[in-house]
Protein backbone atom coordinates (compact mmCIF):
# COMPACT_ATOMS: atom_id res chain seq x y z
CA UNK A 1 0.00 0.00 0.00
CA UNK A 2 1.61 3.29 -1.09
CA UNK A 3 2.01 6.40 1.08
CA UNK A 4 -0.38 8.46 -1.06
CA UNK A 5 -3.23 6.05 -0.38
CA UNK A 6 -2.44 5.99 3.34
CA UNK A 7 -2.45 9.80 3.46
CA UNK A 8 -5.93 9.82 1.90
CA UNK A 9 -7.26 7.09 4.18
CA UNK A 10 -6.32 8.64 7.53
CA UNK A 11 -8.45 11.85 7.19
CA UNK A 12 -11.43 9.80 6.02
CA UNK A 13 -11.22 7.53 9.06
CA UNK A 14 -10.94 10.51 11.40
CA UNK A 15 -14.01 12.10 9.83
CA UNK A 16 -15.97 8.88 10.31
CA UNK A 17 -15.07 8.75 14.00
CA UNK A 18 -16.08 12.40 14.44
CA UNK A 19 -19.49 11.77 12.86
CA UNK A 20 -20.09 8.80 15.18
CA UNK A 21 -19.23 10.89 18.23
CA UNK A 22 -21.69 13.58 17.19
CA UNK A 23 -24.46 10.99 17.02
CA UNK A 24 -23.95 9.63 20.54
CA UNK A 25 -26.76 10.32 23.06
CA UNK A 26 -26.28 12.85 25.86
CA UNK A 27 -25.23 10.51 28.61
CA UNK A 28 -22.27 8.96 30.28
CA UNK A 29 -20.00 6.04 29.51
CA UNK A 30 -21.32 2.57 28.97
CA UNK A 31 -20.63 -0.14 31.52
CA UNK A 32 -18.53 -3.00 30.27
CA UNK A 33 -21.47 -5.15 29.20
CA UNK A 34 -20.61 -4.99 25.50
CA UNK A 35 -24.25 -5.10 24.36
CA UNK A 36 -25.82 -2.87 21.74
CA UNK A 37 -27.78 0.35 22.31
CA UNK A 38 -31.49 0.51 21.48
CA UNK A 39 -33.69 3.33 20.28
CA UNK A 40 -36.21 2.52 23.02
CA UNK A 41 -33.95 4.14 25.62
CA UNK A 42 -32.93 7.62 24.44
CA UNK A 43 -30.70 8.17 27.45
CA UNK A 44 -28.83 4.88 27.07
CA UNK A 45 -25.19 5.55 26.22
CA UNK A 46 -23.57 3.82 23.30
CA UNK A 47 -22.62 0.25 24.07
CA UNK A 48 -25.66 -0.72 26.13
CA UNK A 49 -28.79 -2.73 25.50
CA UNK A 50 -31.50 -1.99 28.02
CA UNK A 51 -35.18 -2.77 28.36
CA UNK A 52 -38.10 -0.67 27.21
CA UNK A 53 -38.79 1.50 30.30
CA UNK A 54 -42.56 1.22 29.90
CA UNK A 55 -42.71 -2.57 29.61
CA UNK A 56 -39.38 -3.86 30.90
CA UNK A 57 -39.11 -6.03 27.77
CA UNK A 58 -35.90 -6.27 25.79
CA UNK A 59 -35.80 -4.36 22.53
CA UNK A 60 -33.84 -4.88 19.34
CA UNK A 61 -33.49 -7.46 16.59
CA UNK A 62 -33.79 -11.17 17.23
CA UNK A 63 -35.85 -13.12 19.70
CA UNK A 64 -33.87 -12.11 22.80
CA UNK A 65 -34.19 -13.85 26.14
CA UNK A 66 -37.47 -15.51 27.06
CA UNK A 67 -39.55 -13.93 29.82
CA UNK A 68 -39.05 -15.50 33.24
CA UNK A 69 -42.21 -17.19 34.47
CA UNK A 70 -43.30 -18.96 37.63
CA UNK A 71 -45.30 -18.35 40.80
CA UNK A 72 -44.81 -15.19 42.86
CA UNK A 73 -42.17 -15.97 45.53
CA UNK A 74 -42.87 -15.35 49.21
CA UNK A 75 -40.80 -14.91 52.34
CA UNK A 76 -41.12 -17.16 55.37
CA UNK A 77 -43.54 -14.65 56.95
CA UNK A 78 -45.88 -14.94 53.95
CA UNK A 79 -45.14 -11.51 52.46
CA UNK A 80 -44.32 -11.30 48.78
CA UNK A 81 -40.57 -11.45 48.15
CA UNK A 82 -39.57 -8.54 45.91
CA UNK A 83 -35.85 -9.32 45.89
CA UNK A 84 -34.03 -9.73 42.61
CA UNK A 85 -32.31 -7.82 39.84
CA UNK A 86 -34.79 -5.94 37.68
CA UNK A 87 -34.81 -3.93 34.47
CA UNK A 88 -37.34 -1.22 33.68
CA UNK A 89 -40.09 -0.15 36.05
CA UNK A 90 -39.97 3.61 35.48
CA UNK A 91 -39.68 6.27 32.78
CA UNK A 92 -36.41 6.81 30.93
CA UNK A 93 -37.05 8.97 27.89
CA UNK A 94 -40.60 10.23 28.43
CA UNK A 95 -42.66 10.32 31.64
CA UNK A 96 -45.85 10.39 29.58
CA UNK A 97 -45.07 6.88 28.25
CA UNK A 98 -46.63 5.57 31.46
CA UNK A 99 -49.98 7.33 30.98
CA UNK A 100 -53.10 5.50 29.90
CA UNK A 101 -54.06 5.87 26.25
CA UNK A 102 -55.50 9.30 25.49
CA UNK A 103 -54.21 10.96 28.67
CA UNK A 104 -51.78 13.89 28.76
CA UNK A 105 -49.65 15.40 31.51
CA UNK A 106 -51.63 18.12 33.37
CA UNK A 107 -48.72 20.60 33.34
CA UNK A 108 -49.32 24.07 34.74
CA UNK A 109 -48.30 26.91 32.37
CA UNK A 110 -45.22 27.85 34.39
CA UNK A 111 -44.04 24.23 34.47
CA UNK A 112 -44.55 23.91 30.71
CA UNK A 113 -42.58 27.13 30.18
CA UNK A 114 -39.70 25.75 32.28
CA UNK A 115 -39.75 22.48 30.36
CA UNK A 116 -39.60 24.33 27.03
CA UNK A 117 -36.47 26.22 28.14
CA UNK A 118 -34.48 23.18 29.17
CA UNK A 119 -31.46 22.06 27.16
CA UNK A 120 -30.43 18.43 26.66
CA UNK A 121 -26.90 18.90 27.93
CA UNK A 122 -28.25 20.22 31.25
CA UNK A 123 -30.08 16.99 32.10
CA UNK A 124 -28.85 16.09 35.62
CA UNK A 125 -29.00 12.36 34.87
CA UNK A 126 -26.82 12.86 31.79
CA UNK A 127 -24.38 14.71 34.03
CA UNK A 128 -23.99 11.73 36.38
CA UNK A 129 -26.48 12.87 39.03
CA UNK A 130 -29.27 10.70 40.50
CA UNK A 131 -32.46 10.07 38.54
CA UNK A 132 -34.90 10.84 41.34
CA UNK A 133 -38.35 9.19 41.33
CA UNK A 134 -39.95 7.62 39.32
CA UNK A 135 -37.32 8.02 36.58
CA UNK A 136 -34.93 5.14 36.15
CA UNK A 137 -31.66 4.83 34.27
CA UNK A 138 -31.51 2.22 31.48
CA UNK A 139 -29.51 -0.19 33.62
CA UNK A 140 -30.42 -3.05 35.97
CA UNK A 141 -31.27 -2.40 39.62
CA UNK A 142 -31.65 -4.64 42.65
CA UNK A 143 -34.23 -4.88 45.44
CA UNK A 144 -32.93 -5.97 48.84
CA UNK A 145 -35.55 -6.72 51.50
CA UNK A 146 -35.22 -7.12 55.27
CA UNK A 147 -37.43 -6.69 58.34
CA UNK A 148 -37.09 -2.90 58.63
CA UNK A 149 -36.08 -1.64 55.19
CA UNK A 150 -36.38 -2.28 51.49
CA UNK A 151 -33.44 -0.98 49.45
CA UNK A 152 -33.26 -0.19 45.75
CA UNK A 153 -29.65 -0.45 44.54
CA UNK A 154 -28.97 1.13 41.15
CA UNK A 155 -26.17 0.18 38.78
CA UNK A 156 -26.51 3.40 36.81
CA UNK A 157 -24.61 6.66 37.23
CA UNK A 158 -23.04 6.71 40.69
CA UNK A 159 -24.21 3.47 42.33
CA UNK A 160 -27.06 5.37 43.97
CA UNK A 161 -29.56 3.74 46.32
CA UNK A 162 -32.96 4.35 47.88
CA UNK A 163 -33.89 3.26 51.38
CA UNK A 164 -37.53 2.68 52.17
CA UNK A 165 -38.42 2.39 55.85
CA UNK A 166 -40.83 -0.45 56.65
CA UNK A 167 -40.59 -0.28 60.45
CA UNK A 168 -43.72 1.85 60.91
CA UNK A 169 -42.02 5.21 61.27
CA UNK A 170 -43.70 8.38 59.98
CA UNK A 171 -42.23 11.04 57.71
CA UNK A 172 -40.32 13.83 59.47
CA UNK A 173 -42.17 17.09 59.98
CA UNK A 174 -41.94 19.66 57.19
CA UNK A 175 -39.45 21.76 59.15
CA UNK A 176 -37.20 18.73 59.68
CA UNK A 177 -37.23 17.49 56.08
CA UNK A 178 -34.03 18.02 54.13
CA UNK A 179 -34.94 17.98 50.40
CA UNK A 180 -33.04 15.21 48.63
CA UNK A 181 -32.87 13.45 45.26
CA UNK A 182 -34.87 10.41 46.42
CA UNK A 183 -36.85 12.01 49.23
CA UNK A 184 -37.97 10.31 52.45
CA UNK A 185 -39.76 7.02 51.77
CA UNK A 186 -41.93 4.84 54.00
CA UNK A 187 -43.34 1.50 52.89
CA UNK A 188 -46.40 -0.52 53.91
CA UNK A 189 -48.11 -3.63 52.59
CA UNK A 190 -51.65 -3.63 51.26
CA UNK A 191 -52.23 -7.31 50.71
CA UNK A 192 -49.62 -8.38 48.14
CA UNK A 193 -48.89 -4.81 47.00
CA UNK A 194 -45.99 -2.85 48.48
CA UNK A 195 -46.91 0.84 48.77
CA UNK A 196 -44.13 3.45 48.95
CA UNK A 197 -45.05 6.96 50.11
CA UNK A 198 -42.35 9.59 49.48
CA UNK A 199 -42.05 13.30 50.25
CA UNK A 200 -39.12 15.65 50.82
CA UNK A 201 -37.78 15.80 47.28
CA UNK A 202 -35.52 18.51 45.93
CA UNK A 203 -36.47 20.12 42.61
CA UNK A 204 -33.19 19.34 40.85
CA UNK A 205 -33.86 16.09 38.97
CA UNK A 206 -35.81 15.82 35.73
CA UNK A 207 -38.56 13.24 35.30
CA UNK A 208 -37.20 12.22 31.89
CA UNK A 209 -34.93 13.08 28.97
CA UNK A 210 -37.52 15.62 27.75
CA UNK A 211 -37.02 17.75 30.85
CA UNK A 212 -40.44 17.18 32.43
CA UNK A 213 -40.26 19.17 35.69
CA UNK A 214 -41.50 19.04 39.26
CA UNK A 215 -41.18 21.17 42.40
CA UNK A 216 -40.29 20.53 46.05
CA UNK A 217 -44.03 19.99 46.63
CA UNK A 218 -43.71 16.64 44.86
CA UNK A 219 -45.31 13.68 46.63
CA UNK A 220 -45.21 10.22 45.04
CA UNK A 221 -47.12 7.06 45.89
CA UNK A 222 -45.69 3.94 44.25
CA UNK A 223 -47.55 0.63 44.28
CA UNK A 224 -45.36 -2.39 43.47
CA UNK A 225 -47.06 -5.70 42.71
CA UNK A 226 -45.08 -8.81 41.79
CA UNK A 227 -47.66 -10.55 39.66
CA UNK A 228 -45.45 -13.58 39.01
CA UNK A 229 -41.82 -14.61 39.36
CA UNK A 230 -40.57 -12.42 36.50
CA UNK A 231 -42.93 -9.42 36.52
CA UNK A 232 -43.04 -6.38 38.83
CA UNK A 233 -45.79 -3.85 38.12
CA UNK A 234 -45.32 -0.26 39.29
CA UNK A 235 -48.29 2.11 39.45
CA UNK A 236 -47.04 5.50 40.59
CA UNK A 237 -49.19 8.52 41.41
CA UNK A 238 -47.61 11.96 41.00
CA UNK A 239 -48.95 14.70 43.28
CA UNK A 240 -47.32 18.10 42.78
CA UNK A 241 -49.55 21.20 42.97
CA UNK A 242 -46.51 23.33 42.15
CA UNK A 243 -46.20 21.92 38.62
CA UNK A 244 -49.43 20.03 37.82
CA UNK A 245 -53.09 20.95 37.95
CA UNK A 246 -54.11 17.57 39.40
CA UNK A 247 -52.60 14.24 40.49
CA UNK A 248 -52.05 11.62 37.79
CA UNK A 249 -51.03 7.97 37.72
CA UNK A 250 -48.48 6.19 35.54
CA UNK A 251 -47.92 2.49 34.91
CA UNK A 252 -44.58 0.79 34.28
CA UNK A 253 -43.36 -2.81 34.27
CA UNK A 254 -40.03 -4.20 35.46
CA UNK A 255 -38.74 -7.60 34.36
CA UNK A 256 -36.64 -9.95 36.45
CA UNK A 257 -33.18 -10.52 34.99
CA UNK A 258 -31.86 -14.05 34.42
CA UNK A 259 -30.29 -16.00 37.27
CA UNK A 260 -26.61 -15.30 37.61
CA UNK A 261 -26.70 -11.68 36.42
CA UNK A 262 -25.24 -9.12 38.82
CA UNK A 263 -24.97 -5.37 39.04
CA UNK A 264 -21.74 -4.10 37.51
CA UNK A 265 -19.47 -1.34 38.71
CA UNK A 266 -20.34 1.71 36.65
CA UNK A 267 -18.80 5.08 37.48
CA UNK A 268 -20.49 7.65 35.28
CA UNK A 269 -18.01 10.42 36.06
CA UNK A 270 -15.11 8.30 34.88
CA UNK A 271 -15.58 8.85 31.14
CA UNK A 272 -18.58 11.12 30.65
CA UNK A 273 -17.71 12.42 27.18
CA UNK A 274 -21.00 12.65 25.31
CA UNK A 275 -22.94 15.51 26.94
CA UNK A 276 -20.84 18.27 25.36
CA UNK A 277 -21.67 16.94 21.89
CA UNK A 278 -25.42 17.46 22.32
CA UNK A 279 -26.86 20.93 21.96
CA UNK A 280 -30.47 22.02 21.68
CA UNK A 281 -33.75 21.73 23.58
CA UNK A 282 -34.38 18.72 25.79
CA UNK A 283 -36.13 16.07 23.69
CA UNK A 284 -36.14 12.39 22.82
Amino acid sequence: MNKRFLNMLAPAAALGVAILLMQLPANSQAPASGAKATKADPTAPAGTDRADPATGAAKGKGKGKAAITGPTPRQANGKVDLTGIWSGGGPVGDLAAGLAAGETLPLLPEAKALMDKRQSQDDPEANCLPTGVPRIAPYPWRIVQDDSHIYFLFEGNIHTFRQIFTDGRAHPSAKDLDPTWFGHSTGTWEGDTFVVDTIGYNDLFWFDFKGTPHTEKLHTIERYTRTDLGTLQNDVTIIDPGAYSKPFTLHFTARLQPKGEELMEYICQENNQDVKHINGPASL
